[in-house]
């Protein structure tokens, strides 16, 4: 599933084409994708002028001078294609703007999602309402985590997931964080030091930024709007690496938490 630094790739690859232009043309393709479309979404973006782009978590916004804010996820095989040669099957959203770019929402699987929300309700819309801080925002601090983790037995990286703790965070990402801040990944919440958390908030804008900058982590069927692929993920210290020789010496070890899998070093992190 693309994570935050895929979709923020992807919102600032589309912000190029449609920050500030009309949109002249709407198509949708299908009913639904992992729910129907918006019965309004032709009528409400039709003529509209973008406004601005953004992202909350793992959606992507584009907002409008109407007052109303198109709001996307990517689920597990989204992605946008700007300017395509040819109209794919798999094309489900085409929107065209008066300056004549095309740019298309594919998905695949049709787990995406595409809803219409007043822009001024968008912190109390249903799905946002309850989302912790932006990990790169200045609301995700050390002392943040350490009241939150306050009497948590539960391990760190389960929490770390939780999106009413910290917004947007995946499990590659948060891996990678730990491993960086020396923190096991099965350790009691409650436990972690302050001075480890420091360590932690650092390690999480560090990978983060990284990976953007890298234009995400290709798996799978995600690609940047522009066709590229991701590079972060030969950035990788730890995930997908079980077996291979950490930057210590030691194999990098591998077992399943809450379903998922969690890559770490037994030497590195304590």
């Amino acid at each position: 599933m693309p994570e935050l630094p895929e979709v923020e790739t992807t919102v600032r690859g589309l912000a190029r084409f449609l920050e500030g232009e009309r949109i002249a043309r709407v198509r949708v393709n299908r009913p639904d994708l992992r729910r129907p479309f918006p019965v309004d979404l032709v009528q409400v973006l039709t003529g509209a002028r973008v406004t601005t782009l953004g992202r909350r978590a793992k959606y992507g916004l584009i907002h409008t001078d109407r007052g109303q804010t198109m709001v996307f996820h990517l689920g597990m095989s989204g992605r946008w294609r700007i300017e395509p040669e040819q109209p794919d099957k798999h094309d489900h959203l085409v929107l065209e703007t008066g300056a004549g770019h095309a740019l298309a929402l594919n998905d695949a699987r049709r787990f995406g999602s595409v809803d219409l929300v007043a822009t001024d309700a968008l912190e109390s819309w249903g799905p946002f309402a309850q989302l912790g801080p932006e990990p790169l925002g200045p609301d995700l601090t050390p002392e943040h985590l350490k009241q939150t983790f306050r009497n948590r037995i539960a391990p760190i990286k389960q929490l770390l997931l939780d999106q009413t703790i910290v917004a947007g965070l995946g499990n590659i990402y948060v891996c990678e964080a730990l491993f960086r801040s020396g923190i096991r990944p099965d350790k009691e919440a409650e436990r972690v030091s302050a001075r480890a958390l420091t360590r932690l908030v650092s390690a999480i804008r560090e990978v983060l930024g990284e990976a953007i900058a890298a234009g995400g982590s290709t798996i799978r069927d995600y690609a940047q709007p522009s066709g590229e692929l991701g590079y972060f993920a030969a950035s990788w210290q730890v995930y997908g690496r079980e077996g291979q020789p950490c930057r210590c010496g030691s194999p990098v070890l591998r077992f399943i938490q809450g379903g998922r899998s969690t890559f770490w070093c037994h030497k590195c992190q304590k």
